[in-house]
């Protein structure tokens, strides 16, 4: 399965500066690319990853076979590390890549993606209790409207909502993602929709999967929880991919910089090139910053 690592070329640019990279924590392994570039450009690191999505843990288990003892996978996710990653704590870079792997987004089963009939699932770990069609199907349409537009910043949150709740009423239940981007295109009308920039379920869709998943809280303590883990002078990259993600990491940067935690080493968010762009659609939206904890003092 192919996965195109989004601003590599710049990840692995920052980690050539670190004057001992020892060992790096992939905290979103996915299908194991950003650990694959890692252990090829760097022969003597080390690489503790986790996930918690078990269909790509065990994909990335295999493609990274080859690195032997050097690669150290677990299933979890950042919020709360397993012991056998933080028994190896500190580390020289920890890595967050906030999207969706095209594992979750091209198996229709999953029900992460508006663009094919499935199964409205969208849990990244299947023992989580909770789907997306749990929360369509049982939300009060207020509660529905609240999360469109708290997690998608979809303008028309609760329009929507007031088609979700109808259709429940004359229909039934909403069980497959066809279904919802069908009552997407009923509910708004057409010139909206030309006018969004986009497919018209998209936002939705995302704000759907970040609420199923829990996705900004357990970012908000997975990031708290680095500084417990990051070696005096580490780095920590962060690659984002919506505005509620970069706003999170944005402020805590800035807030660990001013209680002397360390620097934030990327000014202004990085973005793809043009030519990655092309190369890659879904890198559009990424935006990377980094953070350098204080070194360790020299004493004199």
């Amino acid at each position: 399965m192919e996965h195109v690592p989004v601003l590599l070329k710049e990840i692995l640019a920052f980690l050539q500066e670190h004057p001992s990279l020892r060992s790096v924590l992939d905290c979103t392994l996915g299908l194991g690319g950003y650990s694959e570039a890692i252990l090829e450009s760097f022969e003597s690191t080390e690489v503790y990853a986790v996930d918690q999505d078990s269909q790509a843990l065990s994909f990335a288990k295999e493609r990274l076979l080859p690195f032997g003892a050097r690669f150290h996978p677990e299933k979890g996710n950042f919020a709360s590390l397993p012991p056998a990653v933080t028994c190896n704590a500190p580390f020289d870079a920890m890595l967050f890549d906030l999207g969706v792997s095209n594992l979750q987004l091209v198996d229709e089963d999953r029900g992460f993606s508006f663009q094919s009939d499935g199964p409205l699932d969208m849990r990244m770990d299947r023992e989580f209790r909770y789907s997306a069609a749990d929360l369509v199907n049982s939300y009060s349409e207020r509660e529905i409207a609240d999360i469109f537009w708290k997690y998608g910043e979809e303008r028309f949150s609760r329009q929507l909502a007031r088609g979700i709740v109808r259709y429940r009423e004359e229909s039934g239940k909403i069980e497959r993602t066809s279904t919802l981007v069908d009552i997407v295109r009923k509910t708004l009308p057409a010139p909206v929709q030309r006018k969004m920039g986009g497919h018209p379920a998209r936002r939705i869709f995302q704000a759907l999967r970040i609420a199923v998943n829990d996705e900004i809280s357990i970012l908000e303590t997975g990031l708290h929880n680095i500084p417990d883990v990051a070696a005096p002078g580490a780095l920590l990259v962060v690659v984002s991919y919506h505005s509620l993600e970069d706003r999170i990491v944005k402020n805590l940067f800035k807030k660990w910089r001013e209680e002397g935690k360390g620097s934030i080493v990327t000014k202004r968010p990085l973005v793809p090139s043009d030519e990655e762009i092309e190369a890659n659609h879904k890198s559009r939206s990424a935006k990377m910053r980094v953070f350098s904890f204080k070194p360790k003092r020299m004493e004199v």
